[in-house]
Parts: C-alpha cells; sequence; structure tokens
C-alpha cells in the first residue's frame, strides 16, 4: 500500500468520523505480548446513535427489497456487542503492534476438554453464538477469536496474510491461555485455517472439526482467474447490506431467508458504513488473494487427527466463481461430491451430511447441527 493510498484512508476516514460521531475508531494496539479484558458485553444487537435495519430485518425476503439503512460500526466493530466478554492478546508479528480479539467461556461444569472456534471470511467469533452455549453447556471450555483482519482485531495497514501466519497467531493465543492440546473446530475459510493450523501442529489438535470448509478444491486450479489485490479491493469498498443479504440468501441459507440472519448482515454492513471502511475493504481484499492462492486441498491426506466433517449439501460457494466464464462456474461448489472426496481422502474422517442445509447449518438449523457436532465430539475420548 502506497503512500497516497495512506493518505486517502485518513482524509476518507476523516471525513467519515465527522459524519457518524457515534462511532469510534479504532484504538492504538500494544506492542507488549499480554491478554487484556475489555469488559463483559450483552449479546449482539446494534447500539449508539444509529439508524435501525429496514424492512428485510422483519423477515421480508431480501431479493424484493433494496435496503442499505442500519448502524455503522467502527473498523473494528466499535458499536457491536458480542455474546460473552471480549478480551485482547496484544503481541507483535511482522514487526507491526497487534491485537487479536477473543472469547474464552469458561464452563460450569467441565469436562476438561477445549474447543476452539474458528469463523469464515463473512463471519466473526459472534456468529458462533448458538455454538458457544451448546458446547459450554455440555462441559467445554471454548475460545473464539476473531482472527487478525477481522471483526475487533487490528486491520492492518501492512500485512503479509497467510493461513500459516494465523495459525501461528492463534497457536501463540492459546499457549498464552495455557492451552496445549484442543478440539479445532473451523467454518467456511476458517476451515482452511483448521487445517493448516491442524497440519502444522498435529499433536496439539486433539480433534478436527470441518463445518462446510472451503478449500476443498482449487479454484485456480480449475480455470477460476486470478483477481488482483487492487480488483479485490474495489469490490470490497461496493459492499453493502443487500448485497451481503442476496449472496448469503442464496448460497449460506439454500434460498431461505429469517429474522434471525439479519443481525449478521448488519454486523458486516455496519463496518462498511463506518469511517473505517477503506482499511476494513484493504484487509479483505489482502484476505481473499490469501484465500485464492494458498490451497490446502492437496494437503488433506496428511491429517493425521480424528476429523468430523460436517456439510450442508446445498452449499455452492466457491472463491470468485462470479468472475468465472460459466463453463468454469458450473464445475465449482459442488459440496456434495467435494464433501465425499474430502472423507474418503482423510485418513480418519466421519462425514455428516445435511441435506436441505446450506454453507451455514450451524445457523441455519442449530438443532441438527449442535447434535451432530456433540456426538461427533464424544466419539474421541477426552484423553486423547
Amino acid at each position: 500500500m502506497n503512500f497516497r493510498r495512506q493518505s486517502l484512508f485518513a482524509m476518507l476516514s476523516a471525513c467519515a468520523l465527522a459524519a457518524e460521531p457515534g462511532v469510534f475508531a479504532a484504538a492504538p494496539a500494544s506492542g507488549a505480548v499480554s491478554n487484556r479484558s475489555v469488559g463483559p458485553v450483552n449479546p449482539a444487537s446494534p447500539v449508539g446513535p444509529v439508524s435501525q435495519p429496514g424492512p428485510a430485518a422483519a423477515g421480508a425476503p431480501p431479493a424484493a427489497a433494496v435496503d442499505n439503512s442500519g448502524p455503522a460500526y467502527g473498523p473494528e466493530l466499535q458499536g457491536f456487542n458480542y455474546p460473552g466478554p471480549v478480551e485482547q492478546y496484544d503481541f507483535t508479528s511482522q514487526g507491526v503492534a497487534l491485537h487479536m480479539a477473543y472469547m474464552d467461556i469458561k464452563p460450569e461444569h467441565a469436562n476438561g476438554r477445549t474447543a476452539v472456534l474458528l469463523h469464515g471470511k463473512s463471519f466473526c467469533a459472534a456468529t458462533w453464538d448458538a455454538t458457544i452455549r451448546r458446547l459450554s453447556d455440555a462441559g467445554y471450555r471454548v475460545i473464539a477469536p476473531d482472527q487478525i483482519g477481522f471483526c475487533k482485531s487490528s486491520k492492518p495497514e501492512h500485512y503479509q496474510y497467510s493461513f500459516q501466519q494465523l495459525a501461528r497467531n492463534t497457536h501463540a493465543l492459546l499457549e498464552s491461555l495455557g492451552v496445549s492440546n484442543a478440539t479445532i473446530i473451523g467454518h467456511s475459510t476458517g476451515g482452511m485455517l483448521a487445517i493448516r493450523y491442524a497440519l502444522m501442529y498435529p499433536h496439539q489438535t486433539q480433534q478436527l472439526v470441518l463445518v462446510n470448509p472451503i478449500g476443498l478444491e482449487d479454484w485456480k486450479a480449475k480455470g477460476v482467474p486470478s483477481l488482483s489485490v487492487d480488483q479485490w479491493y474495489g469490490r470490497e469498498l461496493k459492499t453493502t447490506a443487500d448485497s451481503i443479504r442476496r449472496y448469503e440468501q442464496a448460497t449460506y441459507y439454500a434460498g431461505q431467508w429469517r429474522a434471525d440472519f439479519e443481525p449478521w448482515v448488519q454486523m458486516l454492513a455496519g463496518m462498511y458504513r463506518g469511517p473505517g471502511k477503506q482499511i476494513v475493504a484493504w484487509n479483505s481484499a489482502l484476505l481473499y488473494d490469501m484465500i485464492y492462492t494458498q490451497p490446502v486441498v492437496y494437503e488433506l491426506g496428511h491429517l493425521s487427527m480424528p476429523t468430523l466433517l460436517l456439510i450442508g449439501q446445498k452449499d455452492t460457494t466457491a472463491i470468485g466463481k462470479d468472475a468465472a466464464p460459466p463453463e468454469v462456474r458450473a464445475k465449482l461448489g459442488h459440496y456434495p461430491e467435494l464433501g465425499k472426496a474430502a472423507a474418503k481422502t482423510i485418513p480418519h474422517a466421519t462425514l455428516v451430511e445435511f441435506a436441505e442445509l446450506g454453507h451455514a447449518p450451524q445457523m441455519q438449523d442449530p438443532q441438527a447441527f449442535h447434535k451432530a457436532l456433540l456426538d461427533g465430539l464424544a466419539a474421541v475420548p477426552a484423553n486423547r
């Protein structure tokens, strides 16, 4: 990123901040390695002097509505409440002082196991809300971080994103919390990260759970054209609540829409309405480039731990699919095939399929999903 772009960020952020006095810019991160709490918060909901979501929030089909009104949040989701206390892990990476937000929920009756929840590209730690509660009730300690570049964590202007780097960051967080062995649960892009983490730290991964992970195919090898970071950036700057809502309805929820999906639309869209829109979009562009250029599918056979695949069969997610020619697009995102192929390749895999669910089964049918998850976790001994 050159000096002119940095100056543009500063100028546009200042203008946006003047227009949105209820949203605050990110606090600078400390260079010290430490964990600090920012105090308890309430379940996710918009706060502050902002307008309320439009008709789609009441459950109206989003395809029939073009409504981009709603709350504005800071570049680190300032103003958006999480379902548990948010703490910060301060550390230095690539010469930059960063902080990783996370929730660490300790159960009332511990079963001795820790579950780490890794969110997807269009998700945050907060979107694991129902899963956190179910796992905690079952005795699991639950740690749910926001990765660098996402949600309540730092969004650096310069960072060499890689799944290896994000895995190292996550491992350092867990070490700081005294966690040496954990069940790693990854959804969507978090699934790619979970795979990389398990490959790098196999003896500290008790069990791997992949929830509709992307990366079960190599989009570049299948013919999806490359987009530059600048092209991704331009696309991300156009993000609106309506564009998010339409995409999620078609891809995540198999054409369904409910009012309880809307807060997560507003969570993402709010960062693009706020003063940090440019730095949010820039980090998102860097992350898309990471996802496209760093496949994990070729290494699935090296996973050595018990692996649970939870796959919504109506998922059609594929990075860059909309930029691909029709003949390529037709070959992408076939999760019934991708799930079976992954289960065949991963040595100790168990596949659970959800016939009527899409990309986010944990949100679309929490009851069915959590039963399958808890059953799958219980099948692995606690002392493995």
